[in-house]
């Protein structure tokens, strides 16, 4: 039986995840599968960075502990049938830790961190039997948000010794490819601007890494800014007895134009 107590640990929960899924479990986590809880492990994933952004302690410590909750989840479904374990899994990031430091636990020299993400690169590329740095290319994983994907690419065929590291050679060309849009309403070139477009954001992420930000915060920031923008214009319409859907042509030009101003009106 369950000893309920004040303080818990990890074998707690594993226990805890072991009695939900048994046959006298909870009649709903016992017939999940890795399928059915995968979105759920995407979401926590995503909660546990709104803590960090936040800066709120006390939502990371929650949020981890959720996340924390969907690995023990899928630990115990290979458990059941026979693929690994907890321990396994603990035992497994263990050792790659161990091996791809091995200026912490072993004899080799770093003059900083330049050099332990090329001895970290090499490590892993040799550890996961990548011959070619296209391999590593496409070991990005698709399931990954485009910009991230797209930003981990291009780190890595800079990697790879290609000259992408000119911020201005990325700002001409991004210039370029909006230059190359063809901005007719009435043209068929969807495939054509879609083409641009993407390749468009692909330039920009390219220019995000170059300079150091982070293109999913970078746009994310920029989302909740144009929201509170607009939520403070709406609100000033209502004031005035009036909605958006009464607005004149000119009056909605205003707002576009505070919400997406020009640079020298920032």
């Amino acid at each position: 039986m369950f000893e309920i107590k004040e303080k818990y640990d990890i074998n707690d929960l594993l226990e805890i995840m072991a009695l939900l899924r048994s046959e006298n479990g909870c009649p709903w986590d016992k017939v999940q599968t890795h399928e059915s809880i995968r979105t759920d492990l995407i979401e926590e994933t995503y909660e546990v960075c709104e803590g960090i952004d936040n800066n709120s302690p006390e939502m990371l410590r929650e949020e981890l502990g959720d996340l924390l909750l969907q690995i023990v989840f899928h630990t115990q479904i290979e458990r059941e049938q026979g693929n690994f374990t907890f321990d396994e899994v603990c035992n497994d990031i263990c050792q790659k830790l161990v091996y791809r430091h091995p200026h912490v636990f072993g004899e080799v020299k770093v003059s900083g961190s330049d050099d332990v993400l090329k001895n970290w690169d090499a490590l892993k590329k040799e550890s996961k039997h990548q011959d070619t740095y296209t391999e590593t290319l496409e070991s990005v994983p698709k399931t990954f948000p485009a910009l991230l994907r797209a930003e981990k690419v291009c780190k890595r065929i800079a990697r790879a010794g290609v000259p992408i590291n000119d911020a201005e050679q990325s700002r001409k060309r991004l210039h370029e490819l909006i230059d190359a849009l063809d901005l007719s309403t009435e043209s068929d070139n969807d495939t054509y601007n879609q083409q641009k477009t993407g390749e468009l954001l692909l330039e920009f992420c390219n220019l995000n890494r170059i300079l150091k930000t982070d293109s999913e915060k970078a746009l994310t920031y920029a989302t909740n800014g144009a929201i509170i923008v607009f939520s403070a214009l709406e609100n000033k319409i209502i004031e005035e007895g009036k909605d958006m859907n009464s607005l004149s042509e000119a009056e909605l030009q205003e707002i576009a134009s505070k919400l997406f101003p020009a640079v020298n009106d920032r």
